[in-house]
Parts: structure tokens; sequence; C-alpha cells
């Protein structure tokens, strides 16, 4: 069996909830919102969550506004249903944040006689997005009682075209089959042959493949019994349990963490985004000219931001384990104008990195910086103790908050004399 497949970005909800500007729920321990005000919490989403970051498909936007997230979350964490997060849904599995539920979307491009395969059922929340652009959208779950939960959720709603099955995703549904998209919420190294095998010819499917922690969304269009790969983003979704996930020839190196295309030299495609950096809001990488120059390499990454509080921002995750990597020493080239902090806690620019157990909770979180005002290049380095209980870690970048200008260049993360 591959391991379970709702696997949405590792961006949980201790992390996002910490850090997301009015990430507070709107009520507290009063009745929960009316169904006009959940709508209006949707709305509120959508406009400054999915289309300010660039989602722009009506259909899409309209979808995300009339599907209940709540309703496919535990209790504990409804007051949280229409931030930009991930959250638990038990069984060490999340939501994911509706950004990527809506981006997915659009690049999958549903129509209204296509046949949609979904990988990784989770929660039924990605499904009931798809369920009115689609004719038919058939969704598989590996972990029986998240299955279980979503089959119930969805028939409750109303959802009568999703079909939802529990067993190996990786699989496919064979006798479902041929399928006009396919949209896989979890990793794999390489695309399964299964889903190749049932995605109908001139059918397209959209998949985060790569390594553990360095994964890329690309939409694959199958032609002539083959596919063709288009680059869309990078991209970070938790890894996955089981054996395919055991089974991955590239293994992360737990006791050599550090910092993937720190320098910004690397990017998605054609485009300007950074390869390696995931969930960017705000941010694009720059390249040097005869007036201005990178302090390392010839491109650096560029934040900024006009509205106080709103998101700018970049992110990656690693592999660290604090039973032999007792402390991390992080460095960076760092240029600011006309920062100044945002109107929440702690809303200034900083790289920050964020220590999480086995169970992906957050155990501490440390920081290199604050910056403020204007000032040009120049280096900022501090050394870090790592928790023992420490087995992955997620560094983000950015803003925080902050409105105006912040560039970073040659970012660094090693092991200092790690434990023998």
């Amino acid at each position: 069996m591959n391991g379970s497949c709702k696997c949405s970005a590792i961006l949980t909800a201790a992390l996002l909830l910490a850090s997301a500007p009015g990430a507070r729920p709107a009520w507290g321990q009063a009745a929960a919102p009316t169904a006009a005000e959940y709508a209006a919490q949707r709305s509120k989403m959508v406009a400054q969550e999915i289309e300010a970051a660039g989602v722009k498909n009506p259909r899409v936007l309209d979808a995300m506004r009339k599907t209940p997230r709540h309703e496919f979350m535990p209790a504990d964490y409804r007051p949280y249903a229409y931030i930009d997060a991930a959250l638990p849904i038990g069984d060490r599995q999340t939501i994911s944040p509706p950004f990527v539920v809506a981006y997915m979307t659009e690049q999958l491009n549903p129509q209204p006689t296509d046949r949609v395969l979904e990988i990784g059922t989770g929660s039924g929340y990605q499904a009931a997005v798809l369920s009115p652009l689609a004719k038919d959208v058939y969704t598989i779950e590996i972990v029986a009682p998240l299955g279980h939960r979503a089959e119930r959720t969805l028939k409750r709603l109303g959802y009568k075209n999703v079909h939802v099955r529990v067993g190996d995703g990786y699989k496919g549904w064979p006798e479902a089959a041929p399928f006009d998209k396919v949209i896989v919420t979890c990793s794999p190294e390489s695309v399964p042959q299964a889903l190749v095998d049932q995605l109908r010819d001139g059918g397209e499917m959209i998949i985060p493949v790569g390594e553990r922690y360095q994964q890329n969304l690309v939409r694959m269009t199958k032609r002539d019994g083959k596919l063709e790969s288009e680059p869309l983003q990078a991209t970070l979704f938790v890894p996955m349990t089981g054996a395919a996930e055991d089974a991955r020839q590239v293994q992360p190196d737990p006791l050599r963490p550090a910092i993937r295309n720190g320098g910004f030299e690397e990017v998605v495609g054609d485009g300007t985004d950074p390869l390696g950096w995931h969930y960017l809001r705000q941010a694009t990488t720059r390249q040097g000219d005869a007036a201005t120059t990178a302090p390392e390499g010839t491109r650096w990454l560029r934040f900024a931001n006009d509205d106080p509080g709103v998101a700018s921002q970049a992110l990656q995750g690693m592999a660290i384990d604090g039973r032999k990597v007792s402390q991390i020493n992080i460095s960076c080239q760092v240029r600011a104008e006309k920062v100044v902090a945002g109107p929440g806690e702690g809303q200034l620019p900083a790289v920050v990195v964020s220590f999480y157990d086995e169970r992906r909770a957050v155990i501490e979180t440390v920081s290199l910086g604050p910056w403020s005002g204007t000032f040009d290049w120049k280096e900022a380095s501090e050394q870090f103790r790592v928790p023992l209980a420490t087995r992955e870690a997620i560094v983000r970048i950015g803003l925080a908050g902050a409105t105006g200008r912040l560039e970073l260049d040659d970012l660094q993360l090693h092991a200092v004399a790690p434990l023998k």
C-alpha cells in the first residue's frame, strides 16, 4: 500500500495560525456563525487569499465561495475554516489550504462534461469544490477512517456526483476509467503508471512530484500514450506514510539540514519564481544588471508589500533530527527599503525557523532578524539551538505583514558540529 495521500501543503495550523495576519477567528466562545456569516467569511477569504493571490477563473472562484469548508473540518478547528491554512483532520493528515485547492482546481480546468479522478480524498473538501465544475468526481482515500468520514460528509451535503472509494489511490479506479482529468493531492516521486493508463488521450493531470521536501507542481498532458510535462510552481506537500514513501530513491538527510536554492539562482520553468520555495506571496526573483548586482550570483529574492498586515512570504521545508543535530547556523545577505512594522504582534521581516516533532506539532520557533527601516546589503548571521524532539523544520522568509521592500540573497542554514 502506498500510504495516506491527503497530504496537502505542510503549512500546518500551528505555523500559519501563529503567523497569518488576521488569523484569529471572528468569534470566541459564543454561538457558531450562521450560514450567512459563514458565507460572508468565504467571500472575504476568496477576495483576500485566493483572487488577490492570482486565481482568476470565475467558475473556480464561485465554487470556492459556495463550498462550506467548515463542514469538512473537526469541530475544534471550524473557527479557523476560512483562514488560508492547512488544518488537522486526524490520522496525521490535513485539509488543504483554500488557495492550494483553488490554484490546483484552476490549473486542472474541469469542464461540465469531464469525469475527474482525485487521488487523496482526505476531508472531501477538494472533491466538493470539483463537484459543480465537472460531470462526475471519483475520489480515493487510503486511510479508511478518513475515507468513510468524507463519504458520509459528502453524502450529507448532497454531492451526488462525487463517488468515494477507500483504497490505494496509486492504483486508480480502473472500472471507472478513462478519465478526462486527474488531480493528485499527495506527492509521489514519479507519476504512478496506473494513473497514466487511466487518463484518456488528450487528458490532463495536475500532480506534485519530486523529492520529499522539494517538489514541483506540474501539469501532465497525455498525447499518444505519453505524458508531456509543464512545470507550474514549486510546492511542498506533507510526506506520505507507508511503503511508497519509504521506497523513495532520494531520501532527505536529517543529519545535514540545508537550504535549497538559497541564492535564488534557479527558477521554475521560464518564470521568475524561485525553485524550491513555495507558498509565495508578493515575492519574485530579481536579476542584476549594469546598475545593480546581487551579493551572490546574479539573482536575489524581493518581497514588496504596500498594505499593512498582508502576507509577503516564501517557505521551505526540510528534515532535521534534533537527536543528532544540536545547533544550526543561519546566515544571509539582506537589504531593506522603507520597511515599517505591520499592525500585528511581531509583524517585521525575519528569517523564521519553526521546529516540528514527529507528530508535526510545532516545538519552538527561532528567528534571524527582525529588520526595519532602510539599509543597503549587509550580512546577518546567528546560531540557534535545535530542540531534541525535532524531526522537521519550516523556514519562512518575507515581510511578515510589514510594509516596504525586503531583499534576501545567499541564505544558508547549516548544522553546527552534528552529534556523533
